[in-house]
């Protein structure tokens, strides 16, 4: 916006023109002094169109008050402007001593809106000294807000009308219209909130509205404050995509409105569901006149944040109400923890929904933090654990409470029969005629107990990523079980070969679960709650007759919740998988080596969930 300045100056040679005096009667023995005044650079008009506004308010008329260091006015004077904005006043003969000259629009205090009434105030102060013509210059600037609104020629090419309302959140302020059929005009309004407006008729008669707040950013609208609203057709894309330039100099603010030319079409992408490489998106399309789209010419676009060509995929249907079509797809080959951002597009982009970003999941995928190859291990006292430091300790095992007389560790580091680097070991025993099977879980052991006989264990560590797999290399070889509780297990019996358990699950926690064998309070996949995914070694690979290498295996974690981010990640593994209930083989020994999560598309759990 164009800052309209007033400058008060004195001239040498000045001629008096209307006047209204209130002059302090003077002395002829005080000293006195001169005052001189010029009032230029002023650009203004006389129409106006609001009647809260004076009917005779004229811009170009100015009332100047002299004022002395008493606060008494020595002098008021009324001047119009000529058309090259000049005035010529004669010295004014003032009394030595301090004064404030004040200027302002004549007759009209800046309080209502209207067009082309702009409202300049502004002071300066002055000495006059004895025998001497002092010039004073008094800097007026516009003490209203002013707004500019603006009709593209697209917009009068592609709407039979389009009205633009502004509204004060002052009270009793008069709101002021735009019409597109107009030329462009600027109207004033007292410094306040505005909110604007806007109604277009397209050419088929269908009528929109929408309503915005006009507002700077980080603060609150201020005198001389220029928002300058243009209004141009979007040819992609439904209402919306504000931009807003600010010059801090000049405090104009330049404000895009990209207007949909067919305001009943309207294209809509929900927050997608992103996983670490691939995302599930979702969005609607509304037609005018409730007219079907065409399935085949529905799009979405997706790209990185930074990126410059969007990449596509064909939408798939999946249900229309009421002029509602609900469009889903599946963007694949994406980058880990990378801002991306998709929209909906229609016939080659013709029309297109506003862009929604979303940043795809981290991946602990060879993750040094979990030691998933368990090459890290450490002895605190007796106890063996599987990692570098108590600090950085997610598995934990049985081995506390195996150890409580002396030094057994069912679960301890293997370094000849690996795969790479170190292995683990889980083998089976017994303590003090107590079986004990080698186990290794995320988690922590709390205590053991012997009445009842048991031990206390939190399962779970905190987890938010979302793998598809578990997997890793184990090599097993069970022995005939002769440890059975028979009151508690009938899935075994003496002589039976013995059984491994690996299983992972993602939960919805707040806190690990409280496991407590001597009570009977198991982790169980089906009962549990907070099951996000689920997935176990099969059975058949379970109970080998012997195993003399090392084999890969792959678990699948199937989803019951593809919405649902996990909060707690839960793998167990034992060489007996009924140790628990202490029943096993005490020959049993399970080697398990270079575990991983694999990332990629879930598995889904059929009995929870039937579709994406």
């Amino acid at each position: 916006m164009k800052q309209f300045q007033y400058f008060l100056m004195g001239l040498f040679a000045c001629v008096l023109m209307a006047c209204q005096s209130e002059e302090t009667a003077i002395s002829s023995q005080e000293d006195m002094g001169y005052l001189r005044i010029e009032l230029q650079n002023v650009v203004s008009t006389t129409e106006v169109t609001t009647k809260a506004v004076p009917d005779n308010y004229n811009p170009k008329r100015f009332a100047i008050t002299i004022k002395n260091s008493k606060e008494l006015t020595v002098k008021t004077l009324t001047v119009n402007l000529s058309e090259s904005n000049l005035i010529d006043v004669e010295p004014i003969k003032l009394p030595v001593g301090a004064y404030t000259v004040t200027a302002s629009s004549e007759g009209f205090d800046g309080l209502e809106s209207g067009f082309d009434i702009p409202y300049y105030v502004g002071s300066a102060s002055v000495e006059i000294k004895k025998d001497t013509s002092t010039p004073v210059t008094v800097k007026c600037t516009l003490a209203n807000v002013k707004v500019t609104v603006n009709f593209d020629d697209s917009m009068r090419q592609s709407f039979l009308s389009a009205t633009a309302t502004l509204k004060s959140g002052l009270s009793g302020v008069s709101e002021q219209k735009f019409l597109m059929k107009n030329s462009n005009s600027s109207a004033y309004f007292p410094v306040g909130s505005l909110t604007l407006s806007l109604q277009v008729v397209n050419n088929e008669g269908d009528v929109h509205d929408q309503e915005y707040a006009i507002k700077p950013e980080n603060r609150e609208v201020q005198a001389r404050d220029h928002f300058i609203i243009n209004f141009k057709v979007h040819t992609q894309g439904s209402l919306g995509g504000i931009t807003i330039k600010y010059d801090d100099q000049t405090k104009d603010y330049i404000i895009e409105f990209p207007v949909y030319r067919y305001p009943q079409t309207t294209l809509q992408v929900e927050t997608a569901n992103a996983w670490s490489n691939f995302a599930y998106v979702q969005g609607t399309a509304i037609s005018k006149d409730n007219t079907p789209f065409d399935a085949a010419q529905m799009k979405f676009r997706y790209k990185q944040k930074d990126a410059s060509t969007w990449m596509e995929v064909s939408a798939t249907a999946s249900g229309t109400t009421e002029g509602t079509s609900t469009y889903k797809a599946t963007l694949r080959n994406l980058s880990p923890d990378t801002e991306y951002e998709y929209q909906l597009a229609y016939n080659n982009a013709e029309y297109t929904s506003d862009a929604v970003s979303f940043t795809t999941e981290t991946q602990l995928k060879g993750g040094t933090a979990f030691n998933w190859g368990f090459d890290d291990w450490y002895k605190d006292g007796k106890h063996y654990y599987a990692a570098t430091s108590e600090g950085t300790r997610i598995w934990d095992s049985g081995n506390e409470g195996a150890n409580m007389i002396s030094e057994v560790n069912p679960t301890r580091p293997e370094e000849t029969n690996v795969v790479q680097g170190k292995a683990a070991r889980l083998g089976s025993t017994s303590v003090f005629r107590q079986f004990a099977a080698g186990s290794l879980f995320t988690g922590d052991f709390g205590k053991a107990s012997t009445s009842p006989l048991g031990a206390e264990l939190d399962f779970g560590r905190p987890f938010t990523e979302r793998p598809s797999q578990l997997t890793g290399y184990y090599k097993y070889n069970p022995g005939a079980i002769d440890y059975i509780k028979t009151d508690k297990v009938s899935a075994v019996a003496k002589g039976d070969r013995d059984i491994c358990s690996i299983y992972i699950a993602l939960l919805d926690w707040d806190a690990p679960f409280p496991v407590n064998t001597g009570n009977n309070v198991f982790f169980n996949p089906e009962t549990t709650p907070g099951v996000i995914a689920y997935g176990e070694l099969p059975a058949e690979k379970c109970s080998p007759a012997s195993m003399s290498n090392y084999e890969q295996f792959t678990i699948d974690l199937k989803y019951r919740d593809l919405s649902k981010k996990p909060t707690y990640i839960l793998v167990v593994c034992s060489s007996s998988k009924y140790g628990d209930y202490f029943t096993g083989s005490t020959s049993s020994v399970l080697l398990l080596d270079e575990f991983d999560l694999i990332y990629g598309e879930p598995t889904i759990d059929t009995n929870y969930i039937t579709s994406e």
